[in-house]
């Protein structure tokens, strides 16, 4: 997640050389490609971790420092 960050609530991947924008509500591809793998095991991590997620949206909408999310195991 970055700061001043616009709506919809969402995160970014990266994979390689590959970026994407995974939106926080329906873990839904909006921008960018990650190979199919890949996006299965983000979107295993997102649902592991929504809570923390949808946390880290707001703490970045008000310039507040971020939570470390664990990675996937």
């Amino acid at each position: 997640m970055f700061y001043d960050e616009h709506n919809p609530p969402h995160f970014h991947a990266q994979y390689g050389e590959f970026n994407a924008v995974i939106k926080i509500n329906d873990y839904a591809l909006s921008e960018g490609y990650l190979p199919p793998k890949a996006l299965g095991l983000v979107t295993e991590w997102a649902n592991i971790h929504k809570e923390e997620l949808v946390k880290n949206w707001e703490l970045a909408r008000e310039s507040n420092e971020l939570l470390l999310i664990e990675p996937l195991k």
